[in-house]
């Protein structure tokens, strides 16, 4: 039995400074304290007795690292099962909403239809009936533009290009009627909308 330094100690018995107070602290070594150093006590013995401990906790290491190896392949797993989910409910919402845009588009596409036949029966009225006369030209009926006027499909994709949704569209539509707004004319009689063209600032 001798009595070396601290340092002396951990490189005898193959440990750090801090694991040689660790085995003072529990008593595993013998030491004492002089001049403010601590100083301890080993024999030949010392340094077999290390090693064979080591040999000992090499397994429970190991064990440890595959277990923590195995809880991470588990993790991985999990977050992979995870995102194939994810994707295949995005996948799913979005053909959802494709084809409810598709079933809005033909709704709509309806009332374009009526549009149409009824400015074209507005148009060939107006042929029938109109006949020259000697007022002035700015005293003479003008013929309806129709290049003034949206069809609901372009009301939606402008809209649509200013980040409205169509269920927004739906509703502001239905909103400016009832307040009266001059730019959406609606026949009740022949269920027939239309939409003066305008930048739409106030909505928009």
């Amino acid at each position: 039995m001798r009595l070396v330094s601290s340092k002396e100690a951990a490189q005898i018995l193959g440990l750090s400074l801090q694991g040689i107070h660790y085995r003072i602290k529990k008593g595993q070594l013998k030491s004492e304290k002089k001049d403010g150093k601590i100083f301890v006590y080993i024999d030949e013995n010392d340094k077999k007795i290390s090693k064979e401990t080591l040999t000992t906790f090499q397994p429970l290491v190991q064990d440890s690292h595959n277990a923590l190896i195995k809880s991470k392949d588990d993790q991985i797993a999990l977050l992979q099962k995870t995102i194939k989910l994810m994707r295949k409910q995005y996948k799913t919402e979005i053909t959802r909403l494709e084809q409810n845009q598709d079933k809005i588009f033909a709704i709509f596409q309806s009332e374009v239809d009526l549009l149409k036949s009824a400015f074209n029966e507005m148009k060939s009225v107006y042929k029938v009936e109109h006949k020259p006369n000697n007022l002035q030209p700015s005293q003479q009926s003008q013929p309806i533009n129709i290049d003034k006027y949206f069809s609901i499909k372009e009301f939606f994709i402008y809209m649509q290009n200013h980040n409205k949704t169509n269920k927004e569209i739906k509703q502001l539509i239905l909103d400016k009627i009832k307040l009266g707004d001059k730019r959406f004319i609606y026949d009740k009689k022949n269920n027939n909308l239309t939409i003066l063209k305008d930048k739409f600032l106030d909505i928009i």
